[in-house]
């Protein structure tokens, strides 16, 4: 749902060609990361179905990896669409 906001807030704002790459390329490296965790979350409950401490991290780092690259997307929306939404 953010990633269809964003896109049309980007048509909206106008966004420059470099704007779009920035804003184009954090929802890919969300979308990426989320892409990454699911299939490591599938693939140690797969091989590990009870609780094992080593999975747990695991998975708990993928899921850090997500938030990382969500704080940064954040990031680079604010520094495109920031100033926009305050002219407004």
């Amino acid at each position: 749902m953010a990633t269809v906001l964003v896109i049309a807030a980007g048509f909206w704002f106008s966004l420059t060609r470099g704007e779009w790459c920035a804003v184009l390329g954090a929802s890919g490296l969300v979308w990426t990361a989320e892409g990454f965790n699911t299939a490591l979350e599938a693939l140690a409950d797969r091989v590990a179905p009870e609780h094992h401490p080593l999975v747990g991290r695991a998975k708990d780092v993928a899921a850090g990896a997500v938030l990382a690259a969500s704080i940064f997307a954040v990031a680079i929306g604010l520094l495109v669409f920031g100033p926009r939404l305050i002219s407004r």
